[in-house]
């Protein structure tokens, strides 16, 4: 089992997210779950990786070589995939993982949350997502993804794509307990 863990690499954010993040790498890492990220070293990323290693776990992190020849690599991870750019390590993030958690972040987070959110809306991506809503920060976000549902923009269905944790060993649990996507979600897949 492994999980996509999405998240930020900033350092200027309130300590409740890197507590979370440290948390939810802790769990992972006692319960033997693998974490895949973007290897970054600084941030949640390296918060929630360094918690799941310190635990035992393995970490396999995914990062563009551009990334690597900048040095926002951490060094220290189970496995190290290099990726031609950014569009190929999102495509192997995803192929790796048994689901995936967002937990807070900024452009690149969410950018990749929303794509995930799209492939399985087309059943490119069939496994469970999971965002942590730590602090209440996807409020905003769930409201307008259910303002897209209320305007027709997305089904009542597709509110069933992702799951909404508000701790780590939920996100977790969420994860565990979701089932796959149907894969004839293409037949549906229009409004």
């Amino acid at each position: 089992m492994r999980i996509a863990v999405y998240c930020a690499s900033s350092t200027k954010i309130h300590p409740d997210f890197f507590e979370a993040a440290r948390q939810l790498g802790q769990e992972m890492g006692r319960r033997g779950i693998g974490l895949i990220n973007g290897a970054g070293n600084m941030g949640l990323m390296a918060a929630t990786s360094d918690a799941c290693l310190a635990e035992g776990g393995e970490v396999t992190g995914v990062i563009p070589t551009f990334m690597v020849e900048q040095g926002w690599h951490h060094k220290g991870l189970s496995r190290l995939i290099e990726t031609r750019d950014m569009h190929e390590r999102k495509q192997t993030i995803a192929n790796m993982n048994d689901g995936c958690i967002a937990l807070p972040g900024g452009c690149g987070t969410l950018e990749e949350l929303m794509e995930v959110i799209t492939w399985k809306q087309l059943g490119l991506y069939l496994k469970p997502i999971v965002i942590l809503n730590t602090r209440g920060y996807y409020d905003p976000l769930l409201q307008q993804l259910q303002r897209g549902i209320d305007e027709h923009f997305m089904g009542e269905r597709h509110a069933l794509i992702w799951r909404v944790a508000e701790t780590p060993a939920e996100a977790i649990d969420l994860v565990l307990s979701t089932p796959l996507w149907d894969p004839n979600v293409r037949k549906f897949a229009a409004i």
